[in-house]
């Protein structure tokens, strides 16, 4: 049956969502379009066809394990010089994302994998483009702000055309926060450009 390109992500709502697609799109960015508005808990992972049905029941144990938090987006960072990225920071969720990628990716699971970076949640809104048109979307959005209560995550399969298509969403189901994912978080700082890892 062959291989498909899978990842696992959190969905920036709508309005949100469609706003920052269309910004990321008036930016320049091809991509836009081919990627829904997101924070990663996976990477683009390829994986055997046959065992997306394995993949699937563990990410619904990690959601029944969870339960929702808020999700704060505010400012904007970049991965320059070491990747051409910019994007808008995560102010407040990002301890919950950090435990909640921790367990997508858990060593006893179906999706074991090593990062590339260390993990750092974010929401991409230019990648790859002219370094004037990232530094007008670094500038743009600065003071970009978005607030939601996150209740779940989605999987993604990549198609052969390069867009991204939600193939199940996945709803927390725990009443209690993990442990791991109720600690302090410090209000997130503007990013000094070039200054954080890529992932």
């Amino acid at each position: 049956m062959g291989t498909v390109t899978l990842g696992v992500s959190i969905a920036v709502p709508e309005p949100y969502g469609s706003l920052l697609q269309e910004r990321r799109a008036g930016f320049g960015d091809p991509a836009a379009y081919g990627i829904p508005t997101h924070v990663t808990l996976l990477p683009p992972t390829e994986v055997a066809a046959t065992s997306v049905p394995a993949i699937e029941a563990h990410l619904a144990e990690v959601a029944g394990a969870s339960r929702p938090f808020p999700m704060r987006l505010y400012g904007t960072g970049t991965f320059r010089p070491l990747s051409p990225v910019v994007f808008v920071q995560v102010a407040e969720g990002a301890a919950a994302c950090t435990w909640l990628q921790k367990q997508v990716r858990d060593a006893s699971g179906p999706v074991a994998r090593e990062l590339q970076f260390p993990y750092h949640p974010h929401v991409t809104v230019a990648h790859g483009i002219a370094d004037e048109a990232m530094d007008r979307a670094y500038d743009e959005l600065s003071e970009y702000a978005a607030d939601w209560s996150c209740t779940g995550f989605a999987l993604y399969e990549q198609g052969p055309d390069g867009v991204w298509r939600m193939l199940r969403e996945f709803g927390f189901g725990s009443p209690t926060v993990p442990a791991q994912a109720d600690a302090p978080e410090a209000e997130a700082p503007s990013a000094p450009r070039g200054t954080l890892p890529a992932h």
